[in-house]
């Protein structure tokens, strides 16, 4: 009976290994997805609150910079200069 008890849980771990490999993999995508489609992504997030009667200066300051001049721009504690 032990043996059969030692199976299942050596199955059990090889099952929730791969589970956590598939959620590295597509948490690796979807940040790899988002840093190539950044910028379009802000363009259109921007549209739609300007759309939705948002301020139509701060979605223009927003696309001033790209993601990447932004991204150089933050402090140590997150917050933009």
């Amino acid at each position: 009976m032990t043996k059969l008890m030692q199976r299942l849980r050596g199955k059990s771990g090889q099952a929730m290994t791969e589970y956590i490999i598939i959620v590295v993999v597509v948490a690796l995508a979807a940040i790899a997805i988002f840093a190539i489609f950044s910028d379009t992504i802000r363009e259109k997030l921007g549209g739609a609150v300007e759309e939705l009667g948002g301020d139509t200066s701060a979605k223009d300051a927003a696309l001033e910079t790209g993601s990447q001049d932004y991204l150089k721009d933050l402090d140590a504690d997150g917050a933009g200069n």
